[in-house]
């Protein structure tokens, strides 16, 4: 198909092409329903003078027919006139009576069977005279009367010029007028189709500005076949996205390079803590620096989730990532006079997914279960067979209010408490959808949070056959 880079240009080529494809339709159309009118008519008129005939043919008491037609009927079939013709046969096939000087049939009773038939034929003279060749079209009527049958065959000459003017104009015509309102229907689609096939270009733009996001954004908008009008806009929009692409990208350097800076510094301060005199200070002091590390540390968590892709073909054991991350949290959960239990599937779940990100993402529940729990209570990790990990802990819970902010990056319920930068959720948030798995948080019957992660499940690796011990001999 053309290339057009004008939807006006477009739109008319194609209103083009379905007018004359409407042109030529149209014409086949009319022609057939003028046939078959003009065929319907025929009939209908070669079978009312047949049966006209039929009144006038009486069979007398010695046997024989007789025919008497009124003028008006001689004068119809006259052959000064030309256009008609009559014949009645018997059932052997004699002419009985005929409007033709030469009284032979006008067509073949042979395989007549039924009551009325409507042949056509060709002859090299007219019904009356003449040498050139007419189509002749008429009916061959059975008739039985007193246990006798005969034929009455009625012809018109096709080609006589008084043929259809009259009655064409009359029947045919008025049943043209119901065919408008299909043809305007027809057209109305023609026109959909023609501005949905010129749109394409933009559905397909369209359909791609969908999938940018913040973690897709270097999709662009293609240009490709965009008509001349829309091309400008499409290119602004581009460039609109490159300009957001470079912010964010310069938002995630900062935020990585700021991350980075401020772990030597916190190192540093740490260790001049330790040389403080007062230990309930120094205490307090280490609380702090561990506050601000897990800040540093989500920072950095952050900006590299915004890149996050994950291996469809990389698997991870749930239940180990668990186990791993209890025996590494379990030392700061004592110091908080906290515990933490691991529980559920004591055997491999083996999901789809990056073991790491998995465990940052369980560190984080735990953190803020930790964060959250009463002093002498336990964080409880339960590990499901079918690919959930869910964290519990006794505290106050999570309001209904709160439940679909509290996953929102930098959002905290209490902006007076200056212990965390409201990231931990988030990060968790977006490991989980990178896993294409869901997270939720609910409140347990007994009391406090119950924060639950679910992840596609994957095969279970087979293990290598043991090889069998090979036979020594003793000798």
């Amino acid at each position: 198909m053309f290339r057009f880079k004008s939807i006006t240009s477009r739109i008319l080529f194609l209103h083009v092409v379905a007018v004359v494809v409407t042109a030529i339709l149209m014409p086949l159309v009319l022609y057939w329903f003028l046939n078959r009118d003009v065929e319907n008519l025929q009939r209908h008129t070669m079978r009312e003078q047949a049966e006209s005939l039929a009144r006038h043919l009486a069979l007398r008491p010695d046997g024989d027919w007789s025919l008497d037609l009124p003028a008006r009927l001689r004068d119809q079939y006259s052959e000064a006139y030309g256009r008609y013709a009559y014949a009645v046969l018997d059932d052997a096939g004699r002419v009985l009576f005929s409007s033709r000087k030469d009284s032979v049939p006008i067509f073949s009773i042979e395989n007549h069977s039924t009551e009325a038939a409507f042949p056509e034929t060709r002859r090299g003279n007219r019904i009356i005279s003449g040498n050139s060749l007419h189509k002749i079209s008429g009916i061959s009527l059975r008739k039985d009367q007193g246990g006798r049958t005969v034929f009455i065959q009625v012809a018109e000459d096709l080609a006589h010029r008084d043929v259809l003017i009259d009655d064409v104009v009359a029947n045919f015509f008025p049943q043209v007028a119901w065919i408008t309102l299909p043809i305007l229907l027809l057209l109305l689609a023609i026109d959909s189709l023609i501005f949905r096939r010129a749109m394409q270009p933009l559905l397909r733009a369209s359909d791609r500005a969908r999938h940018i996001n913040p973690t897709q954004i270097d999709v662009r908008l293609p240009i490709e076949d965009i008509p001349r009008e829309i091309l400008p806009l499409v290119t602004a929009v581009n460039q609109a996205f490159d300009r957001l692409e470079q912010g964010f990208r310069r938002q995630r350097e900062f935020t990585a390079d700021a991350a980075h800076e401020l772990r030597t510094p916190l190192a540093v301060l740490r260790a001049r803590i330790e040389t403080l005199p007062d230990k309930d200070a120094v205490k307090a002091l280490h609380l702090d620096i561990e506050d601000m590390s897990r800040v540093v540390g989500q920072l950095l968590d952050a900006a590299e989730l915004e890149t996050l892709v994950i291996d469809p073909d990389d698997r991870a054991d749930l239940h180990e990532v668990c186990a791993d991350l209890v025996g590494f949290i379990a030392p700061l959960a004592l110091a908080q006079q906290r515990t933490v239990a691991l529980t559920g599937a004591e055997g491999a779940v083996w999901i789809k997914g990056n073991a790491e990100m998995l465990r940052r993402a369980i560190r984080n529940l735990v953190e803020n279960a930790l964060k959250h729990a009463p002093i002498e209570t336990e964080v409880e990790i339960v590990v499901g067979e079918q690919g959930t990990v869910s964290v519990l802990d006794e505290g106050e819970g999570v309001a209904n209010i709160d439940r679909d902010l509290i996953f929102q990056r930098f959002w905290r319920r209490d902006r007076q408490n200056s212990g965390g930068a409201g990231l931990g959720l988030s990060i968790v948030k977006r490991i989980v959808e990178a896993h294409c798995g869901t997270v939720r948080a609910e409140n347990r019957l007994t009391g406090g949070a119950n924060f639950s992660m679910r992840f596609p499940l994957a095969e279970q690796p087979q293990k290598p056959p043991l090889e069998a011990p090979e036979e020594r001999l003793i000798s």
